[in-house]
């Protein structure tokens, strides 16, 4: 889930923007991140995912694959980075999402049964688990379309952060703020969610757009250091452990202003963490990362492509035709304009 810092984040470090304001810009995705989303919200009006004729789930691929054209449409150059071995450290938060999922899965075949379909779709949504096999299909796809990919050795997000720190792309993308701790200059939200959202228990819907936040303008708003920021996030709770009962961002910022660190405030307040600090902080500060990748782009092979949606997970032929040949027009449309602005200048 993520660390909750939305409430202390001030509308001056965020940007509302157009995808088209990314043109030109590689960017790099938290895998598991955009799947897992694909798979919570592409689904039938019985909450069910979308299944080809063997019982195989395609949801992550429905939206892997439409999501992946938009971008590449708008000339943004997407990286999907996948995770590795989750760290020692996020063991219970794993295994504790796993029960969970478990739990919400069989709630959905408990309402299913008795004909409450709100119910059986809220938990439907819950109940979203990867397999190995929808990671492979995953990757043979992009791999079809010509995304680079790269492996993390152990969390996508840290690695996505990594990347975007050195320069290697402009900006890691993820809902969750967890980047912003393990130092992304920037992070995009809301990309694999463009469009009109349903709100949750509810039967209306807002329109979500694509946001930019920058840790510089966040930090500087804050008056505080990304490791002051990070012990905010030790206080409110991360993915390494839970935090101090009853405090939020806001009053975690206000103490770590005050205290200096989350060990001052921790002493004030005459509590513990199951984690001392300095280990939570030091896994942000230095994850497992790797700079064994390459970034390249290839052309897409319309035909395996289509050959993988269509032939091996029975997708519309023409609802894949039609997407590819929209992209292969935009894409020609910008190798133009590309020629035209290099003898331009």
């Amino acid at each position: 889930m993520g660390v909750r810092l939305g409430d202390i984040v001030p509308p001056e470090a965020v940007q509302t923007i157009a995808l088209e304001s990314l043109r030109g810009k590689a960017i790099a995705l938290d895998a598991f991140n955009m799947l897992y989303q694909f798979l919570a919200t592409i689904r039938g009006p019985d909450g069910r995912p979308l299944m080809d004729s063997r019982g195989r789930i395609t949801s992550h691929l429905s939206g892997l694959f439409f999501r992946t054209v938009n971008l590449l449409e708008k000339g943004i150059r997407p990286v999907y980075v996948f995770d590795g071995r989750p760290p020692e450290l996020k063991r219970a938060t794993v295994e504790k999402r796993v029960e969970m999922r478990k739990e919400a899965g069989e709630l959905y075949e408990k309402a299913l049964l008795a004909g409450d379909i709100e119910a059986a779709k809220k938990y439907a949504q819950r109940s979203a688990m990867l397999e190995e096999y929808m990671l492979e299909s995953s990757k043979r796809l992009l791999e079809a379309m010509g995304i680079p990919t790269v492996q993390a050795p152990s969390e996508g997000e840290a690695q996505a952060a990594y990347m975007a720190a050195r320069g290697d792309v402009y900006a890691s993308a993820s809902q969750d703020m967890d980047s912003l701790l393990f130092g992304s200059p920037r992070l995009v939200r809301n990309l694999s969610i463009v469009g009109k959202r349903k709100l949750p228990g509810k039967k209306a819907y807002v329109e979500v757009e694509p946001e930019l936040i920058s840790l510089d303008a966040l930090l500087s708003s804050l008056g505080i250091t990304r490791e002051l920021l990070i012990d905010v996030g030790i206080l409110v709770g991360t993915d390494y452990c839970e935090g101090v009962k009853g405090i939020g961002p806001k009053k975690a910022l206000k103490l770590v202003k005050e205290h200096g660190s989350a060990e001052k405030v921790l002493e004030a307040l005459n509590a513990t963490l199951d984690v001392p600090p300095d280990v939570i902080r030091k896994a942000f500060l230095n994850p497992n990362v790797t700079d064994s990748y390459t970034l390249k782009w290839e052309d897409v092979d319309y035909a395996e492509t289509k050959s993988i949606l269509c032939g091996e997970y029975d997708f519309s032929p023409d609802r894949v035709e039609k997407a590819l040949a929209e992209l292969r027009t935009a894409l020609e449309k910008g190798k133009g304009e590309t020629s035209l602005d290099a003898w331009l200048s």
